[in-house]
C-alpha cells in the first residue's frame, strides 16, 4: 500500500440498487485503504467516480445524464479526472467509450478493486488506463477480505449473499451484465457479518439477485435457511431481513427458518411481476393469481402478520385490459404492505425484445397510477390500525431533508423504500431500539413519539410482540 503525501479527494456518485451499493462501497474502501480523502460533494473533488445502473432505459438515462453532469466539474471545478463503473460500463462500454470523450476510466463489475489503479492514472504515474478490455458478463465474486467502507447509516449494512442471476426472466438484462449466478460461501458470510457487527452495525439485509437461489451453485447442502440459521448467532446483529426473493423458491424450510429466529425480520420482499398467468408466461416467470395466493396463504399461516413487499411490472407485451384487471384484483385481495409498479421497458438484449411494444406509454402511466392509488388507501388503512399502539422502532437518525425530526423505522419497514415513523417528540440514538407510541397515520409514514424518555434501549422482537411497554 502506498501512502499518499497529499491525499487525492475522490467524490462519488452510486446510482440504481443496494446490490450496486455495495460494490460502492467496496471502491471506497480500496480508495480509503491506499490513503485517499473521500469527499462527499462532487465539486470539491480532485477525482469523480459515478458508478452507474443499467438495468432500464430510465436508470440508463439518469446514469448518462449523471456522467454529463460530472464532467462539468472538469471544465468549472477542481476535478481533474471522471471515472465510470458499474452495470452500463459492463453492458455500453464501448459505446460511452466513443460517445462521452469526457470519461477518463472505466471500472468493470470484474475490477472493483483496480478503482485505485483508475484514479491514480494521469495524475501520477500515467499508467495505462485500467478496463479497456470489457466485454461480457462479469465473472467476478468479492468476498469478506475485500476492503470496504460503508455508504449506508452506520447501524445498518446490506450483506450481498450472491452475484449474477440464471433466471430467463424475458424482460431483464441482468444476466447480461452481471453473469450466471455464483455464491458466497457461508464462511465468508459469517466473517463479513462479524466485522460489521464489530463495527456497529445492528441490521443486516440480504440481498441478491435472487436470495433464494443462495446456495445452489454450490451443490454440497448450502441454502438460505442454513445461512439464516448461521447469521442468528452473530453477536450483535439484531435484525436479518431478506430482499428479492424468487416466487416458487420460498419454500417450507425458508418459512420454517424464519419461525424459528428471533433475529430474522418476518418480513419478505417478493418481486412477483405480475399476477396474470399470461402475462406471467411471456415473461417466462410462470405462477399466477392462484398459486400467488396459496403461497401467500402459506407464509400468512407459518408466520401470522409477516410483512408482505412486492413488485410489479405493468404494460408488458400483450397485457390486455382484461389481464390488467387480474393484477389489480389481486392487489385488492392480497392487501400488500408495500408495493412497487414500474412501467414495462422495452430492452435490447432481452428477449422480450422481440416482441411488439403494444402498450401506448400513457396506458403504462395510466395502470400503474391505478395501482399505486390503490395501494396508497390500502397502506393508509394498515397504518390507521396502528394509532395509539406503541410499537418497537429502530431510530435511524435526523430526518435528511429538514434535519429536524428523528426517524426510525419498524421492523415492517425496510430502508429506503418503505415507509417510515417520524419521531417528533424524544429522543436517541441512531440505532437504538426504542418504544414509539404512534400518533398519527398517513398511507406513507406514522408519526409519533418515544414513550421511554431516557432514551433506553430495549431488543425486542416486534414480529413476536409488537406492542411495547415504556
Amino acid at each position: 500500500m502506498t501512502r499518499l503525501a497529499t491525499p487525492i479527494r475522490v467524490g462519488f456518485v452510486s446510482l440504481g440498487c443496494p446490490k450496486n451499493l455495495v460494490d460502492t462501497e467496496i471502491m471506497l474502501g480500496h480508495l480509503r485503504r491506499d490513503g485517499y480523502a473521500l469527499s462527499q460533494e462532487p465539486a470539491d473533488s480532485d477525482v469523480i467516480v459515478v458508478n452507474t445502473c443499467g438495468f432500464i432505459e430510465s436508470a440508463r438515462q439518469e446514469s448518462i445524464d449523471t456522467i454529463l453532469e460530472m464532467a462539468e466539474h472538469k471544465k468549472t471545478g477542481r476535478c481533474r479526472r471522471l471515472v465510470v463503473a458499474g452495470c452500463l460500463v459492463q453492458r455500453y462500454h464501448s459505446q460511452l467509450r466513443r460517445e462521452i470523450p469526457e470519461i477518463d476510466s472505466f471500472i468493470s463489475l470484474d475490477d472493483l478493486e483496480r478503482i485505485v489503479e483508475a484514479v491514480r492514472t494521469d495524475l501520477h504515474s500515467g499508467a495505462a488506463d485500467p478496463g479497456t478490455d470489457i466485454s461480457g458478463a462479469a465473472r467476478a465474486l468479492y468476498d469478506h477480505r475485500q476492503a470496504r467502507v460503508l455508504a449506508t447509516r452506520a447501524h445498518l449494512a446490506y450483506l450481498k449473499i450472491s452475484e449474477g442471476c440464471d433466471h430467463p426472466c424475458a424482460f431483464c438484462a441482468i444476466p447480461s451484465m452481471r453473469g450466471a449466478m455464483r455464491s458466497r460461501s457461508i464462511e465468508s458470510l459469517r466473517r463479513e457479518s462479524e466485522d460489521l457487527a464489530e463495527r456497529g452495525v445492528k441490521e443486516l439485509i440480504l440481498i441478491a439477485q435472487d436470495t433464494t437461489d443462495y446456495g445452489r451453485d454450490l451443490a454440497d447442502g448450502t441454502d438460505l435457511p442454513g445461512l439464516l440459521r448461521d447469521l442468528e448467532t452473530v453477536d450483535g446483529v439484531e435484525w436479518i431481513r431478506i430482499h428479492y426473493a424468487y416466487p416458487n423458491r420460498v419454500t417450507g424450510a425458508l418459512l420454517e427458518a424464519m419461525s424459528q429466529s428471533r433475529k430474522v425480520c418476518h418480513y419478505l420482499d417478493i418481486p412477483l411481476q405480475h399476477a396474470d398467468a399470461g402475462v406471467l408466461k411471456a415473461m417466462k416467470r410462470g405462477g399466477g393469481r392462484r398459486v400467488f395466493r396459496e403461497m401467500i396463504e402459506q407464509i400468512r399461516q407459518v408466520l401470522p402478520g409477516c410483512t408482505l413487499r412486492t413488485t410489479f411490472i405493468v404494460g408488458f407485451p400483450g397485457e390486455s385490459d382484461a389481464a390488467f384487471g387480474e393484477l389489480y384484483d389481486f392487489v385488492e385481495e392480497t392487501r400488500f404492505d408495500h408495493l412497487g409498479v414500474f412501467t414495462y421497458s422495452h430492452e435490447e438484449g432481452t428477449s422480450a425484445h422481440a416482441l411488439s411494444d403494444d402498450v401506448p406509454p400513457a396506458l403504462k402511466e395510466e395502470r400503474r397510477a391505478r395501482l399505486m392509488e390503490l395501494q396508497s388507501g390500502i397502506s393508509l388503512e394498515k397504518h390507521r390500525a396502528l394509532v395509539g399502539r406503541t410499537l418497537a422502532v429502530r431510530v435511524d437518525g435526523l430526518e435528511s431533508d429538514t434535519r429536524m425530526l428523528l426517524t426510525g423505522r419498524l421492523a415492517s419497514q425496510a430502508p429506503d423504500v418503505d415507509s417510515r415513523v417520524l419521531i417528533v417528540d424524544g429522543e436517541a440514538a441512531a440505532g437504538c431500539l426504542v418504544p414509539v407510541r404512534i400518533e398519527q397515520a398517513h398511507a406513507y409514514d406514522l408519526v409519533g413519539s418515544i414513550v421511554a424518555r431516557d432514551g433506553s434501549e430495549r431488543a425486542v422482537a416486534p414480529w413476536d410482540s409488537p406492542e411495547v411497554s415504556p
